[in-house]
């Protein structure tokens, strides 16, 4: 049996600031297989948002070593992440959606003092009708963001919560310690 082939040291710690940090607790992670193709080593955690038992939000959040350097990184480690979640259908059409996402995961970097550079990617808008033996809801909305950036230190701690806090606010969950009123229902008059 061959002995395990040592990690270098700047990605065990990248690993272990991302396994390091506890998430809220509606975000669930699990450690999956990361690609092996876009860098010599990767490693990946895969999230479910819940809300009220639902799930309402899923990321894939993947960390890139090449000891070598890549150029377009600017560096040696890279976050790759994919969030995708629900949106009601008037949310989902705003125009102004797409900004508010990227807004989502910039701020949620700068708030959690993940220092970062090189930063890119897209957000997507879907709404989708169903017809035919799929008919089904009349319409349903969708964000999904995808991002990559560099982080400026090997500490990923405050990127793993950064992830997160983009999670929530792709889910609708309200802040830390604010909880949601619930949803008024109508009932007609007798």
């Amino acid at each position: 049996m061959a002995p395990p082939i040592a990690l270098p040291e700047t990605f065990a710690r990248a690993v272990a600031g991302l396994r390091s940090a506890a998430p809220r607790a509606e975000i669930l992670l699990e450690e999956v297989g990361a690609p092996q193709r876009l860098a010599p080593y990767a490693f990946a955690l895969s999230a479910t948002v819940l809300r009220d038992g639902d799930e309402v939000a899923t990321g894939r959040l993947i960390l890139l070593h090449d000891p070598a350097g890549h150029e377009a990184w600017q560096g040696t480690l890279r976050l790759v992440t994919y969030v995708t979640a629900e949106m009601e259908v008037d949310l989902a059409a705003d125009p102004l959606l797409p900004g508010v996402g990227w807004t989502w995961l910039t701020d949620a970097l700068d708030v959690q003092g993940a220092r970062h550079r090189a930063i890119g990617g897209t957000v997507t808008q879907t709404l989708s009708t169903r017809f035919g033996d799929l008919a089904g809801p009349p319409a349903a909305g969708d964000i999904e963001i995808r991002a990559s950036w560099t982080p400026l230190d090997n500490n990923l701690a405050p990127h793993l919560y950064a992830w997160c806090t983009l999670l929530a606010s792709t889910a609708g969950l309200p802040p830390p310690g604010v909880t949601a009123l619930p949803t008024p229902h109508h009932t007609p008059p007798s």
